[in-house]
């Protein structure tokens, strides 16, 4: 299944094309500013890149000029209104980038992507209805929704991501559906990291899962104090994309290696 990254505002025409591309290509989201754009490219590795121009001018519009010169064999589409291509093409054109002119269908976009990967629409709609999502599963526990939201963009492309914002709603998560990792924050009300961590570790049927800190927490009797309880990690906000997949992959490598 091919990899697109797609950048822009999450406005109606980014869900609505990230919900209807997803059946038929490994879709990772990022936001319309170049911060973090490189990292998020090299730990994604798309096929392609589609550039959603709503209000990006008013944004970062480093993130053409970074595409273009570090990552210049990665077609690029973008989608816009007339005016909205006429102000991209005053700094940027070529055949690296393609431009679609709204209103357009999500299939005359599918149909763009294909056509730019040189693949047949037919077999990627017929691959898209019998592909089974062989992901690994990590679930991420923070009380802060734009956290979470957060993270869930920087991971989405690579695994199956599920959210809770407290540590209770994080073990009946697990309980309905076990994840191959957590990711889950130190400072919670009610049921803080720790006790949320002391729970997993005296349930047999969780205690193995690897569980990583991601926190804001760095003092040392907060960290030591968790150390005891063995996770699998801890890293302190904010984090790189690169940084938390590599530590989620050494994470989930070394529970399967036990």
């Amino acid at each position: 299944m091919k990899k697109l990254l797609m950048i822009g505002r999450m406005n109606e025409l980014t869900k609505s094309l990230n919900n209807f591309l997803q059946h038929y290509f490994r879709v990772q989201l990022c936001a319309d500013t170049s911060q973090n754009l490189e990292g998020m490219i090299k730990v994604v590795e798309p096929d392609l890149i589609l550039i959603n121009l709503v209000g990006i001018f008013g944004a970062d519009t480093a993130i053409f000029a970074t595409i273009r010169k570090n990552f210049p064999s990665i077609p690029v589409i973008t989608i816009g209104t007339e005016a909205e291509r006429n102000d991209f093409l005053k700094f940027f054109e070529g055949e690296q980038f393609e431009n679609l002119i709204r209103p357009i269908d999500n299939s005359d976009v599918f149909s763009a992507i294909c056509r730019r990967l040189e693949l047949s629409e037919e077999k990627v709609l017929e691959e898209g209805n019998d592909v089974e999502d062989d992901r690994k599963k990590v679930l991420v526990v923070d009380d802060n929704a734009m956290t979470l939201r957060t993270i869930k963009v920087m991971l989405d492309s690579k695994y199956i991501v599920t959210l809770a914002n407290s540590g209770m709603k994080a073990l009946t998560s697990i309980g309905k559906s076990r994840p191959d990792a957590i990711l889950l924050d130190y400072e919670m009300p009610v049921c803080d990291g720790k006790q949320t961590l002391e729970m997993i570790r005296a349930d047999e049927d969780m205690c193995d899962i690897p569980v990583i800190f991601l926190t804001g927490v760095n003092d040392r009797e907060h960290i030591n104090a968790v150390l005891k309880l063995r996770p699998a990690g801890y890293l302190l906000k904010p984090s790189t994309p690169e940084r938390l997949i590599e530590t989620i992959e050494k994470a989930i490598a070394d529970a399967e290696g036990q």
